[in-house]
């Protein structure tokens, strides 16, 4: 009898791998490599022509790096301190656009992650639960029939995102409710708003709101600055910290609702405060770079193969992977119509993610017969 719960935690130990493993490490690595490359690719070339060795001394100049006041600059406005042209011109204009986009991916993926556990469907994202119609209807509503609130389309995006899945969690309601019910109510409610996006359209008789319609309602970092870095920067970083400290019930969530509920959870309020978390990740995104697709369907499956379905593993492995397509799309977007056609011009980053996640989608597709079920 003694010996009992010595093998009892013999068996707990065998059953609990260490939480940073090869695989992670592998992966952070990895998509930090291509975050680090991507990103000097994206400040060596631009309108300000500069050599690409005098783009990558103005990324490590240590006169800015080192600056107090630059930094206070940076992430709480006010005046830059004097620096050469390179160096303004890189850390004012190309380096914010890389670091939008590290935040953008980073959202993205970890709310597409979280949406799946809620919902126990590997499809799931923010797409599929009407957070990113929603948004797409107030931001045309906006541009179209009230432009005078045009300073304030993050914010209304972001809120739109939100309205939309508070939407979808009443409609999903009947005495609680499922993960079936969220998914066919986040597709019932995307496809109303989205047919309501086509029918704002007639209502826009100046082709300049058209445009930037387009390319809030497709995502684009074009234009981005310190200002969106400034406004998406706490708020990921709240998101990130209660997608980590929540893996456990994350993990909970995935085992199904008897067994959840026979551990003690109260599923219906850790599942709406979990959503709740997603739901501010994916508004964070969209109130910087509008509606980017796929990224948060796309990357959490792919850190899944890698690192496997241990949430606290999996959202660290979102941390990194998320940002590494997103700055290696927005090279695309930026620069692969200078590369293929010799224009200037620049597609949305959401063109270029949905160009990647479509195909890798029906690579899934086509790979896995029960892909659907986490």
């Amino acid at each position: 009898m003694a010996s009992e719960p010595a093998t009892g935690e013999t068996a707990t130990r065998t059953e609990s791998p260490r939480w940073v493993d090869s695989s992670l490490l592998s992966l952070c690595l990895g998509s930090l490599a291509v975050i680090v490359a991507g990103g000097l690719i994206q400040v060596s070339f631009g309108a300000y022509s500069m050599t690409v060795a005098e783009a990558w001394s103005a990324v490590f100049n240590p006169a800015v790096i080192l600056d107090p006041q630059a930094w206070q600059a940076f992430l709480l406005g006010g005046v830059l301190p004097s620096m050469n042209n390179q160096s303004l011109i890189v850390w004012n204009i190309r380096l914010p656009r890389v670091f939008v986009a590290i935040l953008v991916g980073m959202n993205l993926s970890v709310s597409g992650a979280i949406f799946q556990a809620v919902t126990r469907n590997e499809l799931a994202s923010p797409f599929i639960l009407g957070v990113s119609s929603g948004a797409g209807l107030m931001i045309l509503l906006t541009l179209v029939v009230f432009s005078g609130l045009s300073t304030l389309l993050p914010l209304i995006a972001a809120l739109g995102g939100a309205v939309a899945f508070l939407i979808v969690y009443v409609i999903a309601w009947k005495n609680g409710t499922s993960p079936v019910r969220l998914v066919l109510a986040g597709v019932i409610v995307g496809t109303v708003f989205g047919s309501l996006q086509t029918a704002v359209f007639f209502f826009a008789d100046d082709i300049g709101v058209v445009q930037s319609a387009i390319a809030w309602t497709t995502g684009s970092l074009t234009g981005t600055d310190w200002e969106q870095v400034r406004l998406a920067l706490p708020w990921s970083v709240l998101a990130m910290v209660l997608a980590l400290v929540s893996s456990r019930q994350l993990n909970v969530l995935l085992l199904g609702e008897r067994t959840a509920k026979s551990l003690g959870m109260s599923v219906e309020k850790v599942r709406f405060a979990l959503s709740g978390v997603a739901v501010l990740a994916a508004a964070t995104s969209i109130a910087v770079a509008g509606i980017v697709g796929f990224v948060g369907l796309v990357v959490p499956h792919m850190v899944r193969t890698v690192v496997g379905s241990d949430y606290k593993r999996l959202v660290v492995g979102c941390l990194f992977a998320g940002p590494a397509l997103m700055v290696v799309a927005d090279v695309g977007a930026r620069l692969g119509l200078q590369v293929l056609t010799g224009s200037n011009a620049q597609i949305p980053v959401g063109v270029v993610t949905g160009l990647v996640g479509g195909p890798y989608f029906l690579y899934l597709m086509r790979k896995q017969d029960r892909i659907g079920d986490v």
